[in-house]
């Protein structure tokens, strides 16, 4: 048994009774298929392991080895691009074949990326308390809910900035180490038992690395099983670390114990020199790149390359020692053994899946806490409302000043259609500007949305509300200026009607961004798209060509009668000159009514009245919040469905290739940058 042990440095397996969660995998495989001459790009190929309650899986390797890839294979977060096969077993019950669809649930499962992503107004007591609201149980007292946000500060260490904004683009914020700490804060907050974490050290400085990686620490103490990516890790960090997963063009170098690495790399032939970092080392032996800066260098004949790094370079290049090491690691037969040691792990009932959800809270509570949530950001956000309310009380004195007393003279009725068609297009044409700052709400709800805090639905009602007083502020002071000062047709009701006109209509613009935001997320993408849908409603909205005007097909039927600017700029034309008389073109001659000028100057019919015009330009409000939570349901369910079914018939067309049954050889290419000779001014040689 100790002859095993020193060759199969694997970790232990924890005792049934320990009450976490242990996860498997076998021969598990992501690649990118390509159906014509090239070959298929691997991923990651044939990894087999585990990790246990109370342990911190480190997965190490090289930039573009698969570390990434491995830990969205097993979230279910890979892109709709790749193929997984492979089995993933949790606490003996393997969850499925073919993982496309994220297969662990909300619950159990926690995902910390590596970009962090918060809302940059808020506190980071608020962060975490809000994310309490969200997901812990809604009968859990107050006094309760502060005791676990607190207990989750001091446990990461966040005493210090508790009360300091994390900061975005015009706030000065904590700094990087204190928001990798956060990311993990929110995630650990609901106890999961499964954490993931994609390089959490990225950016940081040693001392900020040594303590996140500390408190991922303290967590696993408490039971909790971490895998998380690290790129490169310094000594101490390193000596943090339970078991190690060392990665290679997304194929196995060693799996076990991170003590006894050391000693797996000794009994290879490649020991690790005394007073070097053991990680700097690995990452030595198993990155072909230095080859190629090695190469670089010596070729320019700038500088003598000089041994000490305790590997003979001159006679053997890191491909020959990094196919060396994976033969020590299948000769020792560890991947075999690791595969029958997790067959003997009996499945245990400790806890049922079934009954672990994302979140706890009640419906009511999330909708009051995400609306309590936005409306926060958006106040203290001052590019998000108050820099377009301010832009549209100055361009509402600028419009009211330019149609300053507009009378009722016959050169008027021009003057009143080109006011209420600037209003109606421009002003409404401006709320894509809360674009940017609502793209940075959707990376937060994306981000919760995969870790089960919320559904879709609440999101987009809490989202409504807490905008919908901006929106009140925004339409009723372009209304007021513009109204009184302009003087359409004076009363109160008419009033109301203009600021109700303007305020469905902005919402309309709001919401389209919205379905943009959920079909393309990317911001500069978005605006374009954005103003070009926009804008084809302005040219067919009836101001710049009459409504009976229009070209039949596609533009009046059907685009002018889903156009919202069409049916608000005509609820606005009757709501103004329906009941006001104009001066004659010619002296003497009788005066022009209002219904006249707007069914033969204007195009408007008037066979309906002005609530009907409101009403439309409300059902497609309403018509626009329906699309949009349909795109999100759709790509969160529908495409998960297909991915499913397409990976499954590109696997069964793989399978049938030889060349992708066969193993690809030790010295893959994959991911291999070629550098100039002039991308190497002034840089040292990493060999030293």
């Amino acid at each position: 048994m100790e002859i095993i042990e020193m060759t199969a440095p694997a970790p232990a397996a924890p005792p049934p009774e320990s009450g976490g969660a242990w996860v498997a995998w076998e021969e598990l495989t992501a690649v990118i298929p390509n159906f014509r001459k090239g070959p298929t790009r691997r991923l990651i190929n044939g990894l087999t392991g585990y990790a246990f309650p109370g342990r911190i899986l480190a997965v190490m390797g090289p930039s573009g080895s698969g570390k990434s890839t491995f830990l969205d294979s097993l979230a279910g977060r890979v892109g709709g691009n790749v193929v997984l096969s492979g089995k993933v077993a949790l606490n003996g019950r393997y969850t499925n074949n073919i993982i496309t669809i994220t297969t662990l649930h909300h619950g159990l499962l926690a995902y910390v990326t590596q970009e962090d992503v918060f809302l940059g107004t808020l506190t980071v007591r608020e962060t975490i308390t809000y994310s309490a609201m969200l997901r812990l149980p809604s009968t859990i007292s107050k006094d309760e809910l502060y005791e676990t946000v607190e207990n989750t500060i001091t446990e990461m260490g966040l005493q210090d900035c508790a009360d300091h904004l994390i900061g975005n683009w015009h706030l000065r914020g904590i700094s990087g180490g204190e928001k990798k700490r956060l990311s993990i804060a929110l995630e650990i907050i609901t106890k999961p038992y499964l954490l993931f974490l994609d390089e959490p050290t990225t950016g940081l400085d040693s001392a900020s690395a040594f303590f996140v990686v500390q408190a991922l620490k303290n967590v696993a103490r408490s039971g909790r099983t971490i895998i998380s990516a690290i790129h490169q890790p310094s000594s101490e960090v390193f000596a943090l670390l339970d078991d190690l997963l060392l990665l290679s063009s997304g194929e196995t170098v060693y799996f076990g114990e991170a003590g006894k690495a050391i000693q797996f790399f000794a009994d290879a032939g490649f020991p690790c020199p005394s007073r070097r970092n053991p990680s700097d080392h690995f990452l030595r032996c198993v990155n072909s790149d230095f080859d190629k800066v090695h190469n670089t260098l010596k070729g320019s004949q700038r500088m003598e390359v000089k041994d000490t790094s305790g590997l003979n370079i001159n006679s053997m290049s890191t491909t020959e020692i990094r196919a060396t090491l994976i033969r020590k690691y299948q000769s020792l037969k560890l991947a075999s053994r690791i595969s029958a040691r997790i067959k003997e792990f009996s499945p245990t009932d400790h806890f049922a899946m079934e009954e672990i959800c994302g979140s706890q809270a009640t419906w009511s509570r999330q909708l009051s806490t995400l609306t309590k949530r936005s409306f926060t950001n958006m106040c203290r956000d001052f590019g998000y409302y108050w820099l377009r309310i301010l832009v549209f009380v100055i361009v509402s004195i600028c419009v009211g000043s330019i149609f300053h007393d507009i009378g009722s003279n016959y050169h008027a009725v021009l003057a009143r259609g080109a006011c209420g068609g600037f209003i109606s297009g421009f002003m409404t044409f401006m709320a894509i500007g809360g674009f940017p700052s609502f793209i940075e709400e959707m990376k937060v709800f994306y981000k919760e949305r995969l870790n089960g805090h919320y559904g879709v639905g609440v999101f987009i009602i809490s989202n409504f509300i807490s905008s919908f007083p901006f929106l009140v502020v925004m339409s009723f002071s372009t209304a007021s200026i513009t109204y009184f000062m302009v003087k359409y047709h004076p009363g109160f009701s008419h009033f109301m009607y203009a600021a109700l006109d303007l305020l469905i209509s902005i919402a309309v613009v709001e919401s389209c961004m919205m379905v943009v935001a959920a079909i393309v997320p990317n911001f500069l993408m978005g605006v374009i798209i954005g103003a070009g849908f926009i804008g084809i409603m302005m040219a067919t909205a009836g101001f710049f060509r009459l409504l009976p005007d229009l070209p039949k097909i596609i533009w009046k039927y059907p685009v002018s009668y889903i156009n919202y600017m069409a049916w608000a700029l005509q609820g606005a034309y009757k709501n103004d000159m329906i009941g006001i008389e104009f001066d004659s073109p010619q002296p003497g001659q009788p005066k022009l009514k209002g219904e006249m000028v707007l069914t033969s100057m204007l195009g408007i019919s008037i066979n309906h009245s002005k609530w009907w015009d409101l009403a439309a330009v409300g059902a497609i409000l309403i018509a626009y919040k329906l699309l949009f939570f349909s795109i999100l349901k759709f790509k969160e369910k529908a495409l998960p469905i297909l991915r499913t079914y397409c990976a499954k018939r590109t696997l069964h067309h793989l399978m049938k290739r030889p060349s992708f049954r066969k193993t690809p050889p030790c010295s893959s290419k994959r991911h291999h940058v070629v550098h100039s000779l002039s991308s190497q001014e002034g840089l040292n040689s990493p060999l030293h």
